[in-house]
């Protein structure tokens, strides 16, 4: 008999913290899934023989509640690799990796990835994208850049336009720039109030755990560059004449933020780096560099995810092709 006589037994027992058995399962299931999905975001640990993996892609992965620095992160960093030509034949080693893995994850059509890219002015989005993914089907793979909301995406929650363009079984998405513009701009031109923004660090987090709880993995890259080799970068733009498509007089008016671009990367990162989805800082500087390191370490997810390709029709054998 409750001891509320105006509440059923079931109620009572939510409100005063039990839980239904079914809830416990679901639960316990949500445990299993996240820890596989954490063995998977941690990709050396099932797949690499001889750690620590070269280049030594965890170094750079920031671990679940980690406070991290980017002023304590030099840019220019590329382990023992000096020059463009000493990683040319890994960088393609691991573009066929991608490809070969890509194959099979769209053609078991179970499960599939989802890479944020995310960087300042000038980080090398668009690069990475174009010198790691070139030898991939586009047909198993999409790229969204998400730019400022329509009026209809403003209208709805603020993950609204970023669920929808999650990948579909089978896929691999891009997301060249993502979900953390609304804890980046919105924050650094104040567009929302504090307690807005500060709330959706735990959003994000619990998005990014249902999507992995649908057999998305996800995996997120910091391209870090240094405020000099962005000047470098926005005046070659302006130098040349085929890249100055590229160069907006906003630039430099997000410059003059860097600063505060800097303390919203480095929340944003140290709140929403999980062991299910976790943040990559990758030193970006040196483009080939950066390169080879997000391009191992997407072969080596792929490879932890192993999908695998299904099997054929039963009775195969027997057939035989009409002249």
């Amino acid at each position: 008999m409750s001891k509320n006589k105006h509440l059923p037994e079931d109620r009572e027992a939510l409100i005063n913290g039990a839980t239904y058995p079914e809830s416990k399962k679901t639960q316990q299931a949500a445990e299993k899934a996240t820890t596989y999905a954490a063995s998977v975001t941690a990709p050396e640990t099932v797949v690499v023989d001889k750690p620590p993996p070269k280049p030594n892609y965890p170094l750079y992965r920031v671990q679940p509640g980690e406070r991290i620095s980017l002023s304590d992160i030099d840019p220019n960093t590329s382990e023992h690799y000096r020059k463009k030509k000493e990683v040319m034949v890994e960088l393609e080693k691991h573009r066929q990796r991608i490809r070969k893995l890509q194959e099979r994850l769209y053609a078991e059509n179970q499960r599939s990835l989802l890479i944020v890219l995310q960087a300042m002015d000038t980080g090398g989005k668009d690069g990475t994208i174009k010198h790691v993914f070139r030898e991939v089907n586009p047909q198993g793979c999409q790229v969204w850049s998400f730019k400022i909301p329509s009026d209809e995406e403003a209208s709805h929650d603020f993950l609204w336009r970023y669920h929808h363009r999650v990948p579909q079984r089978g896929m691999i998405t891009i997301f060249n720039r993502a979900h953390y513009e609304d804890v980046l701009v919105v924050r650094v031109h104040d567009l929302v109030k504090e307690d807005v923004w500060q709330q959706r660090y735990h959003i994000i987090n619990e998005f990014e755990q249902m999507l992995t709880l649908s057999n998305i993995t996800v995996i997120k890259f910091f391209l870090h560059i240094s405020k000099d080799e962005q000047k470098r970068r926005l005046e070659s733009r302006l130098e040349n004449p085929d890249k100055q498509w590229k160069f907006s007089k906003n630039d430099i008016k997000e410059r003059r933020l860097w600063d505060e671009y800097q303390q919203a990367f480095e929340d944003a990162i140290s709140n929403c780096s999980t062991a299910y989805a976790p943040w990559y800082v990758v030193p970006a500087n040196k483009k080939w560099y950066r390169n080879l390191v997000v391009a191992r370490t997407i072969a080596d997810t792929l490879e932890a995810i192993n999908p695998q390709y299904p099997n054929g029709e039963k009775g195969l054998k027997n057939i035989v092709i009409p002249d």
